[in-house]
């Protein structure tokens, strides 16, 4: 078979399997233990379900201090992801998916690339960085950001 790993955003709370049932309004089956240590799991589409504590904790991880790698499967997802040990406030990082099959450049871009205006402009995907003043940039991480655990999701 086949080896997978998973990266995706979801809310939890720990959760005992009864009162994961009685949450539910079931009733325990007679071969379930009520006081089995868990999560109650809530994904992003909605869906509930409840999750053995240890195959929950091998499984996901808090989205306080994640490693770069994982902030970034997420931004590709659309999720804003930022350093905590950022100073400036309100920055964040976001995945731009590009213009593979090209967008119509403006005068500027035009000019700055000996275009004509409206001439298809392709472009690559890029990373982009909201500035503590409000401009927006791309962006490019440091080694120091690579290697840091103190990646959060940006709300």
């Amino acid at each position: 078979m086949k080896k997978y790993i998973g990266t995706k955003m979801l809310e939890a709370r720990p959760m005992n399997r009864g009162k994961y049932n009685e949450y539910r309004g079931w009733t325990i089956p007679a071969d379930e233990n009520p006081n089995d240590e868990g999560y109650l799991v809530k994904y992003q589409d909605g869906y509930e379900s409840w999750s053995p504590k240890k195959v929950f904790e091998e499984s996901y991880k808090d989205c306080e201090g994640m490693s770069f790698g994982i902030a970034l499967d997420l931004a590709k997802k659309g999720i804003k992801i930022a350093r905590d040990g950022w100073n400036g406030k309100g920055m964040f990082v976001v995945y731009q998916k590009g213009y593979p099959q090209g967008i119509p450049c403006n005068k500027q871009t035009a000019e700055a690339w000996g275009l004509n205006e409206g001439d298809l402009f392709k472009c690559e995907p890029y990373l982009q960085i909201k500035m503590v003043n409000g401009s927006h940039a791309m962006w490019v991480p440091s080694i120091n950001d690579c290697l840091a655990e103190d990646w959060v999701v940006a709300e």
